[in-house]
């Protein structure tokens, strides 16, 4: 049985479905990011395989899942899925295959599509997406030196796809220091220290972070999942945060905002 093409299925509500309009917006927003001086990412070095580890918002499972489909669809184009990665990951055991509707129901592999699609335009690559399930800290180092192979190997690209802190009712967190001052001053807080033990690189530290703040970050087992790959490689990597930004200046608590950070990951010395 053939496999199935996955549907852009958030265009037209989460993103423009017109890929006109979409490839100018999305230019735009990158223009708009100073580039880092001297850093140069894995990214630009045009990899062949694009690895893509996003949480799962809707579908429960202590395990890593596989897309069903052949390629993801995008307003820019269709992007096909590297199946011979997919066939090593499935011969581990290890990875579960989930239905094409709740790949579909996903949001957070999607979203970084069309990104690629515009930026990696007229070069040949492949994705490898992955959604995280809710893993135990011992999973996550399981799948950690499981991945770590792949990171060490310069044809391909991680993209780690998450949010911060979700603060607010609506989001069943409130986490507040009033020595900080206003609230968003504190969620800002809140997170440098999340996003300064991810540039660590230490995996356990950020589990205990997130036992005893339970920041709201979507992407945290993602996240935990690549940390436990850094310390798995032999390349040695550096993780800086360069842009973090709040969807709103939260001053009660009948507001609310999400949390977004950005970070680079780069081997210096490495070409």
């Amino acid at each position: 049985m053939p496999r199935p093409r996955r549907r852009p299925t958030h265009a037209g509500s989460w993103y423009d479905e017109d890929g006109t309009r979409l490839a100018s917006q999305i230019q735009d927003w990158i223009s708009a990011v100073p580039t880092p001086q001297g850093v140069h990412a894995r990214a630009i070095i045009s990899p062949s395989r694009v690895f893509i580890l996003g949480p799962s918002h809707h579908y429960y499972t202590r395990r890593c899942c596989l897309s069903p489909a052949s390629s993801y669809d995008t307003p820019l184009g269709s992007v096909s899925i590297a199946q011979d990665v997919y066939q090593e990951l499935q011969s581990t055991g290890q990875f579960d295959v989930m239905d094409i509707d709740v790949d579909e129901a996903e949001h957070s592999l999607e979203l970084q599509m069309a990104y690629l699609a515009h930026i990696m335009r007229g070069k040949e690559f492949q994705l490898v997406p992955i959604m995280v399930g809710s893993l135990t800290p011992e999973r996550e180092a399981a799948y950690g030196r499981l991945l770590a192979k792949y990171l060490d190997d310069k044809s391909n690209v991680f993209i780690i796809s998450s949010d911060f802190c979700h603060w607010g009712s609506r989001f069943s967190y409130t986490f507040n220091d009033h020595s900080k001052g206003p609230i968003y001053k504190a969620i800002e807080w809140l997170d440098t220290q999340g996003m300064n033990i991810i540039e660590q690189g230490d995996p356990k530290a950020f589990t205990e972070y997130l036992r005893k703040y339970g920041n709201t970050i979507c992407g945290r087992h993602p996240i935990s999942v690549f940390l436990n790959m850094v310390r798995s490689c032999s390349t040695k990597f550096e993780i800086s945060f360069e842009n973090y930004d709040q969807s709103a200046r939260v001053t009660n608590f009948r507001d609310s905002s999400v949390s977004y950070a950005a970070a680079i990951v780069t081997a210096p010395g490495k070409s």
